[in-house]
């Protein structure tokens, strides 16, 4: 896997500048995961260590769990609504749940993740985050749709 780090960061950060020169600008997904892939896949080679690119899917998901309930709690902003609201349009008490569903999604990512790293073989760890989370991404976004259906405003 450590063979791997080297070109990903490197790809992450090309495509990033790519990127910025198509569009002029950058938006802050591609910046943060070009960020946190460059951190984290830096410290996997400085220290030798695959922890840190074990980890880092836990600690992002804990990450996003932790600015949903920061600004939801704190600011008292739904920064799901904030992001997704151009797309969709949902009463506030839609926009209260679907946020509460997806910070425990990410926390139970998290745990998962933390699970899966710590007791199965590396080459399991690797299929398992290309090829299992996506998957349980979709699935749990499917599962979100009646909520969204009930709580849509028509405009």
């Amino acid at each position: 896997m450590t063979e791997a780090i080297l070109p990903l960061i490197i790809a992450t950060i090309v495509a990033t500048v790519i990127l910025y020169f198509v569009e002029k600008k950058i938006p802050k997904v591609p910046i943060i995961s070009a960020v946190i892939v460059s951190l984290f896949g830096g410290l996997t080679l400085y220290f030798d260590n695959k922890i840190f690119f074990y980890m880092k899917p836990t600690i992002v998901n804990l990450l996003f769990a932790f600015v949903l309930f920061f600004g939801s709690f704190f600011l008292k902003k739904n920064l799901l609504k904030s992001l997704l609201e151009s797309s969709i349009q949902l009463e506030e008490k839609g926009w209260e749940l679907l946020n509460k569903r997806w910070m425990i999604f990410f926390i139970f990512l998290a745990f998962l993740n933390e699970i899966v790293w710590r007791t199965q073989t590396e080459d399991f760890w690797v299929k398992f985050k290309v090829f299992g989370i996506i998957p349980i991404t979709f699935i749990f976004m499917i599962f979100q749709i009646n909520l969204i259906k009930k709580y849509k405003i028509n405009v």
